[in-house]
C-alpha cells in the first residue's frame, strides 16, 4: 500500500502566524483578545500567545463582522452573543462566495 501524505494541521498558531492569516497587525489581535470573551488563547511560560483552531475560527468570525461587514465592536459583541451559529453560517457562506467569485474572475481572464 503506497504512502499517502496527509496535510499537517497545527495544534497551535503563534500571534504572528494568525496576524498574517488575516493580514492585520498583531496589536489588533491582542486588542480583540481583550475585547471579545470568546478569544482565550493559551499562553506559554514566556507569555507568548498560542491560538488553537477554535480561536482562529472565532477570529475569522470577528474579522468578518468588524472588517468586512462594518460592525462596531459593540455591535459585533451583541451579534456574537445573540446568535453565534447564524454568524458562523454567514461567514462560511461569504468565504465560499468569495472563492467562487475569484474562480469566475480567473476563468473570465483566461477567455
Amino acid at each position: 500500500m503506497p504512502y499517502k501524505e496527509t496535510e499537517t494541521v497545527k495544534l497551535y498558531y503563534t500571534i504572528g502566524e494568525v496576524s498574517k492569516m488575516f493580514d492585520v497587525n498583531a496589536s489588533l489581535i491582542r486588542f480583540w483578545e481583550r475585547e471579545f470573551e470568546v478569544l482565550q488563547p493559551k499562553k506559554n511560560k514566556k507569555g507568548n500567545r498560542l491560538f488553537t483552531a477554535e480561536d482562529v475560527a472565532n477570529l475569522r468570525i470577528i474579522f468578518h463582522l468588524v472588517k468586512e461587514r462594518g460592525f462596531t465592536l459593540q455591535g459585533a459583541k451583541a451579534k456574537l452573543k445573540d446568535n453565534k451559529t447564524d454568524v458562523t453560517d454567514n461567514t462560511g457562506l461569504y468565504d465560499s462566495l468569495t472563492k467562487i467569485r475569484g474562480f469566475l474572475v480567473e476563468l473570465k481572464d483566461q477567455l
